[in-house]
């Protein structure tokens, strides 16, 4: 006797590499689809959104960003980030940020995570596949290392590490491949009124803004989409 199917509900989740809210959002997720297991067939997909679009190539220096970008004091500053490592440490993520940190250009690995994105199969067993190892490790190299995310070789290296082929993510990142992919779904999103991340789509029609907690994932689900299945 066939058992029936699990019901497939995908999740499109709108980030940058840059934020430390995003990481924080995908852990609390993960709680979501560990509840749901055995009931739902999570599909997840990973776009695009630049924080700081006009980034330079050398970046920014990442406690003065912070402080120039929202106004705030040096003091402010440190206290936030203690905050952010806080929760990131209980869902089992590290926050290294130190004097050598740096904000930088997310343009070229939003590029690699769209060729990554493109390599799986839509009816592929795994809820999560090669993309979200590629901006897991991207995450970690990061927050987490305080490597330079926007340097070619280390975008390849990292690539590699989830096991793309690297010539072939080095071939990516020396040409402007993927680019006007990426262009066209940040347009996308802004259109669809996206100004912030991380943003959770699920179903293709449902919003949840920001790295809420898993409850109201939860809520939700159970009341929006199983509720309107059943």
């Amino acid at each position: 006797m066939t058992e029936p199917r699990v019901p497939r509900l995908s999740v499109d989740i709108v980030s940058d590499v840059m934020c430390p809210w995003c990481i924080i959002g995908w852990l609390k997720f993960r709680k979501v689809m560990d509840h749901f297991a055995g009931r739902l067939d999570f599909r997840v997909q990973w776009h695009p959104f630049e924080l700081n679009p006009d980034m330079p190539p050398e970046g920014e220096d990442a406690a003065a960003h912070v402080m120039r970008k929202y106004g705030i004091s040096a003091e402010q500053s440190r206290a936030n980030s203690g905050k952010l490592a806080g929760v990131a440490a209980d869902l089992g993520f590290t926050f290294n940020r130190s004097g050598e940190s740096r904000v930088r250009n997310s343009f070229d690995a939003h590029r690699l995570l769209t060729w990554a994105g493109a390599l799986e199969e839509p009816e592929q067993d795994a809820a999560t596949g090669v993309q979200t190892a590629l901006k897991l490790a991207l995450f970690a190299a990061h927050f987490t290392d305080n490597r330079d995310v926007s340097d070619h070789a280390v975008l390849a290296d990292v690539a590699a590490s989830v096991g793309l082929d690297r010539e072939r993510a080095a071939a990516i990142l020396a040409s402007d491949e993927f680019g006007e992919m990426v262009r066209t779904e940040e347009a996308y999103w802004a259109d669809q009124n996206i100004t912030g991340v991380p943003a959770f789509i699920l179903g293709g029609r449902m919003l949840i803004p920001g790295a809420q907690d898993p409850e109201v994932f939860i809520r939700v689900i159970e009341t929006k989409i199983l509720a309107a299945a059943a």
